[in-house]
């Protein structure tokens, strides 16, 4: 269950993290608040997470999520990079997340 919950709370960590571009700067009220909202929950949903699992491995998977999903939704919605080297890349934090679930006892 600690681990859903720690997915769970990468995935609030991709929305602050977007939200944050949109909030222009915090100058931009609606989407402010959404950034504050949804990082409070990750915060949460990430100290849950840490009753079971060990902190190095939970924070590394959360912040790799994060990083992950906001790098992509970059490309989507801000037509960021998508050379070959920037998914490469990407694609080893995957691989990072992955290998540390199944090391993590």
């Amino acid at each position: 269950m600690s681990w859903i919950i720690l997915i769970i709370a990468g995935l609030f960590e991709i929305c602050w993290a977007i939200g944050l571009k949109y909030s222009e700067g915090f100058t931009n009220l609606k989407w402010s608040i959404f950034t504050i909202v949804t990082l409070g929950f990750s915060m949460f949903l990430l100290a849950y997470s840490l009753k079971s699992l060990p902190v190095g491995t939970a924070y590394a998977v959360w912040t790799g999520i994060g990083a992950t999903g906001t790098a992509i939704l970059g490309m989507i919605l801000f037509n960021e990079s998508r050379d070959f080297l920037r998914i490469f890349f990407i694609l080893l934090i995957v691989s990072g997340i992955v290998g540390l679930k199944f090391a993590t006892k």
